[in-house]
């Protein structure tokens, strides 16, 4: 390990020297001379004082790499935190962030980022993907659910596209939902009481999950859970990616005196790790596609009503 000798503080440097043409520089207010940017510090070094600005200049790439890192890392940091670590202006970050958001390698929020999916799911890039069959079979669920209704309504596109269209067409309905964005849409309307359940909120997507939520939602006894699932496979099973979200779900279904799943065509056959249940524990299924013969057979012998919609052409 190299012995260094602590420089002259200036306005201008303030650092640690440890020869004529390296220095490793701490923020003000650092007494520790090795940085550690998960820590929060930052390191600058400079080779020779006219190669200042083309250092400074150069790691564009790095820095996004270095977001990228850290975001994946704390799966959601503010702009503010970002700036600190990378010891750049908030500024800097923000447009970092934008170049990113336009790759797809991030998600970009309002005051901060997050990459991926942090449950291993579908990236956010898919997010509107299949938005217009989604909207045909919300406008489909939310005519199958009375007036003065009380309702589940879980996590996912679909449900947010549900819950815009039950804002249009429904009164006087009680909601509980673990999705911050459902809430959101549904309280704008004076006649219905939204209640959103306890639980800590995943920062991708606005659902909420955890074992508060399943004891929350056990609570209640309602008409109707309306839900999606990331995966239908060709027996009937019912897939998806997060666990905790699974187990909120299957809460939901036990406390519904009356079931509706909601997928469109793209989540047949699809693949996922955790089982939620069963196709056959719904009473309605809405898709916007016919089901293919083998589907068809497994929602009849079920006793499975299965209804399509029809998307409107753009």
């Amino acid at each position: 390990m190299v012995n260094g000798s602590q420089s002259r503080r200036s306005s201008e440097n303030r650092g640690f020297r440890f020869s004529d043409d390296l220095w490793f520089w701490v923020k003000p207010n650092r007494r520790q001379p090795f940085p550690i940017l998960g820590k929060r510090r930052t390191i600058r070094i400079q080779t020779n004082r006219n190669e200042l600005k083309q250092i400074q200049m150069k790691p564009k790439i790095q820095r996004h790499e270095h977001i990228l890192a850290l975001v994946r890392e704390q799966h959601f940091m503010t702009v503010e935190q970002l700036a600190e670590a990378l010891d750049v202006t908030p500024q800097t970050i923000r447009r970092d962030i934008q170049e990113l958001s336009e790759t797809r390698q991030l998600k970009r929020y309002h005051g901060g980022a997050s990459v991926g999916d942090i449950s291993g799911g579908v990236a956010q890039g898919k997010r509107k993907h299949c938005q217009n069959e989604k909207n045909a079979i919300a406008r489909l669920i939310a005519a199958h659910i009375p007036d003065n209704s009380s309702l589940f309504i879980s996590i996912g596109t679909t449900m947010e596209a549900v819950a815009a269209e039950l804002v249009k067409q429904r009164k006087n309905l009680r909601i509980i939902t673990n999705n911050i964005y459902v809430a959101s849409i549904t309280s704008a309307r004076t006649d219905y009481t939204v209640i959103i359940t306890s639980g800590v909120v995943r920062p991708l997507d606005g659902g909420i999950t955890g074992v508060a939520t399943v004891d929350f939602i056990n609570q209640f006894k309602v008409d109707y859970a309306v839900m999606s699932t990331h995966g239908v496979e060709s027996d009937g099973s019912l897939l998806d990616y997060d666990y905790k979200e699974v187990s909120v779900m299957q809460a939901m279904m036990t406390n519904a005196r009356v079931r509706y799943l909601g997928v469109d065509h793209s989540k047949f056959n699809s693949n996922a790790l955790v089982r939620l249940g069963d196709i056959g524990s719904f009473d309605k299924v809405f898709t916007d596609r016919v089901p293919e013969a083998a589907m068809q057979k497994v929602l009849g012998d079920a006793g499975v009503e299965w209804l399509v919609a029809e998307p409107v052409p753009l």
